[in-house]
């Protein structure tokens, strides 16, 4: 399906295909519009896919560029059967899809990889973000790769792990006294200033086509095809959205049998515009101020709030959060069931799944996905003081002492 213009979600006026990420008429978001594929042929598609690159660009015809060489290699990431998961919670199937396995440890590589790829196409040599930690990661560490100059803006008091993890690709590194909503707004100025490449800005209805790429391997790697659920983080709601819109494109290709599965999105207590407004039965979102450890989630106005309440509600889903301990007991859930140690965000998302379980909102007998969207080495201080370390001195009798102790203790 290859692009056609830029398309206004709202009034639907289109627009060439370049870099402008807002509807001049009615200041409605814009995405990127495909012809129509009405004479597709399924088994050639599939073809197509399965002999593709092991990345994201084995879905190369149903995303807005073409394959650019000599970039990291995003996406292709497992998909894990996480049956201990599902037994602790009183469920069947539960998927685990870990994200985490991405070039930069989060599925921001994939929508950086879009992003950078039309950035080329569009002539730019300068690439920017405006970032709570994950983006910042993979603007930097692309950048580097393809060669281009990168301008990374984030939040002063961001995770020290994210901050050395994105300084170290030799980025210009901007820490700015403020949220996620203040550096968005400072980048949005900047972007009218400079000549960059502003992934989820200017770019941004191409950056957004990355997440499809979710569902794409999703549903290959179930055999093409449905999870009954997807319990996905919520922080823009563009992730949460473009999941479900892979979906739709193939099953509208006739590539997947069904329906789209129904969406149940997760938010932090301290950062929850979305689930707030779904409980209150609102179309809108209220901006908030951030106070969470899931920093990666603190958007307090989030541009695609409204298409997530959208969502949830249309596919029989719901919006939840969860406290910060409750973020920290997913960690650990998922950490002890699975082996995969995730970061606050995928502890958001897996303590909304126990929270679904418990109150009877998922049919024990459904197939469940899970996105885990960026790994736990990004989040190290949320993993302080939820074990106990032994301390013994080098002698088997210190040892058994140490082991009665914790006995008696437990």
């Amino acid at each position: 399906m290859p692009p056609e213009s830029l398309r206004c979600k709202e009034c639907k006026a289109t627009y060439p295909l370049d870099a402008r990420y807002v509807c001049e008429q009615c200041f409605g978001p814009l995405e990127v519009a495909y012809a129509p594929r009405a004479d597709a042929d399924p088994s050639e598609l599939r073809r197509r896919i399965q002999s593709g690159p092991q990345s994201l660009w084995r879905y190369a015809d149903f995303l807005p560029v073409a394959q650019q060489p000599g970039t990291l290699a995003a996406g292709f990431t497992p998909l894990l059967r996480a049956d201990r998961l599902a037994d602790e919670l009183g469920l069947n199937e539960v998927w685990v899809k870990n994200d985490a396995a991405n070039p930069t440890h989060s599925f921001k590589d994939r929508v950086v990889s879009i992003a950078l790829a039309r950035a080329r196409e569009l002539g730019f040599d300068t690439l920017a973000c405006a970032s709570t930690g994950n983006l910042a990661n993979a603007v930097a560490a692309h950048a580097a790769a393809a060669g281009l100059d990168s301008y990374v803006f984030i939040p002063a008091d961001l995770e020290e792990q994210k901050i050395l993890a994105t300084g170290v690709y030799g980025t210009n590194l901007v820490a700015v006294h403020g949220n996620y909503d203040d550096v968005n707004r400072l980048c949005t100025e900047l972007s009218a200033e400079h000549d960059w490449a502003f992934v989820n800005i200017n770019m941004r209805p191409y950056y957004a086509e990355g997440s499809k790429t979710l569902a794409f391997e999703t549903a290959e790697q179930l055999g093409f095809s449905l999870p009954d659920r997807v319990v996905s983080p919520i922080a823009s709601g563009s992730l949460f959205t473009k999941v479900a819109r892979g979906f739709e494109e193939w099953i509208e290709v006739g590539l997947l049998d069904g329906q789209v599965p129904t969406f149940n999105g997760a938010q932090a207590a301290g950062c929850s515009p979305v689930a707030s407004a779904f409980q209150d039965g609102q179309d809108f979102c209220r901006p908030v101020r951030p106070d969470t450890i899931a920093k990666s989630l603190a958007i307090g106005n989030p541009a695609d709030g409204p298409y997530a309440l959208g969502l949830a509600r249309r596919s029989g889903g719901s919006i939840d959060s969860v406290t910060d301990e409750e973020i920290r007991e997913g960690i650990g859930l998922l950490a002890r069931t699975t082996g995969i140690f995730t970061e606050t965000a995928g502890g958001v998302t897996v303590a909304v799944l126990a929270k679904l379980a418990e109150r009877g909102d998922i049919d024990p007998a459904e197939r469940v996905v899970v996105y885990i969207t960026g790994d736990g080495l990004k989040t190290l201080d949320c993993a302080r003081g939820t074990f106990e370390t032994w301390e013994i001195d080098p002698t088997v009798a210190s040892f058994d002492q140490a082991r009665e102790r914790l006995a008696v203790a437990a």
